[in-house]
């Protein structure tokens, strides 16, 4: 029994002298934290201030742009997105107030009746093995105000409505290529979601658009909670900055209203168009179709390219503006020369080149050549008179051989084919060699602005919203002065002719009511992939380069149609040209541009030419450059048409009749008009097949013919 008592005395010894030392070992170490504020070489204060402190990110907006006028075309909206907190770790100290979602079930089941997913979908979403916190993708994104109020009402734990901003683009399908649009993607390791600008300005500018968040620092409770009278520290957010651009919302407007309906009308595979001010080189509108909402992304998939700047192709006719100037700056233009049209040959073993008619127009002027584009024309002009040599040092003189540098990202360049001799004369009427939209486009403004070629923009400035400073201006440049102001005049009024004379390609197609037009027309052939080009009245690319008024041009303006589906009645510029006079005549009365009469169109009162021999008629219109014809084998005048003191149009034909027997000239490529001038004089039964131009006539130009005779003409449109 004492032996008993002594062991539970021991052990009550060594046990008092365990706690004794542990008690020890506690005031030791509660005395070192005391004095050192330091556990395991953590600083305390600063593990319960991580503890009780709270950061929010206060997100920056991205800036907004605009069109010159502070309309605005892209801008960031508050837009609501539905969060769901699965982590139960959170509501473990008070589980009378759960903060994260309790039941699954029923969650996935209320949540169904407000955004678009099944059911099972939300529930699966929701019971995602591992997750904290979890997102809806698109369907629990952009939620309007009032499904977030409904939400909300349901009061369902863990299910939180977080307030953020959405990229809106208030115009729909507008410039949408030029403007481009904002995509949104989440890094897997943070879960944040990163807006990146995509296409166009968006992408261009993406750095100086986003901004940079803020952040705000808080103390809470264990609940989450912001504590009472805690101090704040705000780090403000820097908003994106501002973008204005040289696009004007109406001018756009019009055009993406009138692309619409001739893609409704004709269905064509591409169409492109720019409307550009020749004096400050600022792109005012561009579009092209297909094309995408920026908001929705709808039609995305079918068009990522911008045409007017990423694509090169050949641009046809409209070409023959460069090398007509080029011409004429060198002093090799001669308007009244003749030549024959046709067929040509660069040299004797080159491959023949046709005019589009196939046939030509016999002997005619140049004039007439640059009004019924003629490649004939341009290639003897290229070889024979103006040289390779030159046109090859013109074609960088306009800048057709390298970029523009507009401020639009993947801008392709060129693709000059000047290798071969027919190469050479096919780049002169525009085959063969591809260029962009946009490198014609800043060529022309050297017509149109006489002689200086200024560099296309789309940004005219931009703006720090957070001071209101302008850290970026953009000004006009000036990249080369390719020919005086004397032949950007001459040139002018040649391509005014190709609108106002019935020989012209544009003729009764690109006149505008009060407004004198200057351009040219072009129809470029589509090549195949495996060699060779498309054959087919519609598989071509028509366009119209054009510009107005054309004394003094306020407005150049390009536009491109590609495999347009055309009735039988119809032809590749009908679609070209309703783009073309509908906004450009728009955009004239828009801007409050005077409407001028057209020198070109003026008349001029015929002569009386009956009684005279045919050699004092011919010197007589020879003063006004009028063209004259003569019918009959006789040497004196008995009648004429358009008759004396009637209104003559430029470009149109003064035909006479003479004493002794009848005859007909050659008609080729004659207009109806004109025509019917020789059926009447002569007494002439008629019948044609097509429309357009005289391709063949029944009658040999020469031949004797008595009244009544019937003359059959075939016309063909130009193609």
């Amino acid at each position: 029994m004492l032996k008993k008592q002594q062991n539970i005395n021991l052990g009550a010894a060594i046990l008092f002298l365990f706690f004794c030392l542990l008690f020890f070992i506690l005031f030791v170490r509660f005395a070192v934290i005391q004095s050192t504020g330091k556990v395991s070489g953590e600083v305390l204060a600063k593990e319960a201030e991580k503890k009780y402190s709270s950061s929010m990110v206060l997100e920056a907006s991205r800036g907004t742009i605009y069109d010159r006028n502070k309309d605005v075309i892209a801008e960031d909206a508050s837009s609501y997105k539905l969060v769901a907190v699965t982590d139960s770790s959170l509501s473990k100290n008070d589980p009378e107030h759960p903060l994260h979602v309790v039941n699954a079930e029923k969650t996935a089941n209320e949540l169904a009746k407000y955004i678009d997913l099944e059911e099972s979908d939300i529930y699966r979403i929701l019971t995602k093995e591992g997750a904290k916190q979890v997102e809806f993708g698109n369907a629990g994104k952009n939620l309007s105000y009032e499904t977030k109020k409904k939400i909300e009402n349901l009061k369902l734990p863990g299910v939180l409505i977080v307030e953020g901003k959405k990229r809106f683009y208030p115009n729909g399908t507008f410039a949408s290529h030029v403007i481009g649009y904002v995509e949104e993607k989440e890094d897997e390791a943070t879960g944040k979601y990163t807006a990146t600008g995509k296409l166009g300005i968006e992408e261009t500018l993406n750095n100086l658009l986003t901004g940079t968040d803020g952040t705000l620092n808080y103390k809470r409770d264990i609940w989450g909670y912001i504590l009472p009278d805690s101090e704040e520290d705000i780090t403000p957010a820097q908003n994106g900055d501002d973008v204005y651009l040289t696009l004007d919302k109406k001018i756009q407007s019009f055009l993406e209203d009138t692309m619409s309906k001739v893609q409704d009308k004709y269905n064509p595979k591409k169409m492109i168009a720019i409307v550009a001010n020749p004096k400050t080189g600022e792109i005012l509108a561009m579009s092209q179709r297909p094309s995408f909402d920026p908001e929705t992304l709808e039609g995305i998939n079918s068009t990522w390219h911008n045409e007017a700047i990423e694509t090169s192709y050949e641009p046809g006719s409209t070409m023959k503006i460069f090398t007509l100037a080029a011409a004429i700056e060198e002093g090799e233009f001669n308007a009244n020369a003749k030549y024959d049209s046709g067929s040509y040959k660069v040299t004797k073993n080159s491959q023949t080149i046709h005019d589009h008619n196939g046939v030509g127009w016999g002997s005619i002027t140049y004039l007439e050549g640059v009004q019924r584009s003629s490649n004939v024309a341009f290639a003897k002009i290229a070889k024979e008179q103006l040289g390779f040599e030159k046109l090859r040092e013109y074609i960088t003189k306009f800048g057709l051989d390298q970029k523009t540098g507009i401020d639009l990202p993947h801008e392709a360049n060129s693709s000059i084919a000047f290798t071969w001799p027919v190469e050479k004369i096919t780049t002169a009427y525009g085959q063969g060699t591809a260029l962009t939209p946009i490198q014609q486009i800043q060529a022309v403004t050297a017509i149109a602005n006489d002689g200086k070629m200024v560099k296309p923009h789309v940004i005219d400035k931009i703006v720090d919203p957070n001071t209101n400073k302008v850290i970026k201006q953009v000004k006009t440049e000036v990249v080369g002065t390719p020919i005086s102001a004397d032949t950007a005049k001459e040139v002018r009024d040649i391509l005014g002719t190709v609108i106002t004379s019935p020989n012209g390609t544009g003729y009764k197609k690109y006149g505008i009511d009060g407004y004198s037009v200057a351009g040219k027309t072009g129809t470029a052939s589509i090549p195949k992939s495996g060699g060779g080009y498309l054959t087919g009245s519609s598989n071509y690319v028509f366009s119209f380069m054009g510009m107005a008024p054309k004394d003094d041009p306020e407005l150049v303006m390009y536009v491109a149609v590609q495999q347009p589906e055309l009735k039988e009645t119809q032809t590749g510029s009908d679609p070209v040209a309703e783009i073309f006079t509908s906004v450009m005549k728009s955009s004239l009365q828009y801007m409050e541009v005077q409407p001028t009469a057209d020198s070109s169109l003026k008349t001029v009162e015929v002569p009386n030419l009956t009684g005279l021999s045919t050699s004092e008629a011919k010197s007589e219109l020879k003063k006004s450059g009028l063209d004259l014809v003569v019918t009959g084998d006789g040497s004196t005048i008995i009648d004429q048409l358009p008759a004396k003191g009637e209104s003559y149009l430029e470009g149109e034909k003064i035909v006479v009749k003479t004493d002794g027997k009848g005859t007909v000239p050659d008609m080729k490529g004659w207009s109806m008009r004109d025509i019917l001038k020789v059926t009447d004089l002569q007494s002439l039964k008629l019948k044609t097949n097509g429309n357009g131009y005289v391709t063949q006539q029944s009658i040999k130009a020469g031949k004797t013919v008595k009244e009544n005779d019937t003359l059959t003409i075939t016309l063909k449109k130009p193609e």
